[in-house]
């Protein structure tokens, strides 16, 4: 089993790489996913009025259970709401900012102002309902 980590991490790492370079192709708001960080989350809360951020980390199973979710939700909500993921080991200031002792943790975020939080992971419709509740979309 320990040889078999290593394997489904590179292949972990392999696939995010592979989604961010054909959101990089497509451009615009076909509903990707983006990175958010430290340094640029305040940038990124400014640039999206409905903002959505998935605090995870590599080694959490339930965190890459909610990642095709998400995936799934902001191609849903292209246009109108913004998903983004912040790997909370990278970007140790974001998860202090908002209190974040687990992960997965979803922070939503209405015109620069956390408006609700998710912990754990939760089925798609249940998130739905929360993105429709926060941000008054469907």
């Amino acid at each position: 089993m320990d040889e078999k980590r290593p394997v489904d991490d590179e292949l972990q790492r392999l696939r995010e790489e592979r989604l961010r370079e054909m959101e990089a192709r497509l451009g615009g708001d076909r509903g990707g996913v983006i990175e958010v960080a430290d340094d640029t989350f305040q940038e990124t809360l400014r640039k999206h009025p409905s903002l959505v951020v998935d605090v995870w980390a590599e080694w959490c199973g339930p965190c890459r259970m909610v990642a095709p979710v998400i995936e799934g939700l902001a191609h849903d909500f292209a246009g109108r709401v913004t998903f983004s993921k912040c790997n909370v080991d990278e970007n140790p200031r974001m998860a202090m900012s908002f209190s974040v002792t687990a992960i997965p943790t979803l922070l939503f975020f209405s015109n620069g102002m956390l408006v609700d939080r998710v912990v754990g992971a939760l089925p798609k419709e249940a998130i739905k309902a929360r993105v429709m509740r926060a941000f008054g979309t469907g």
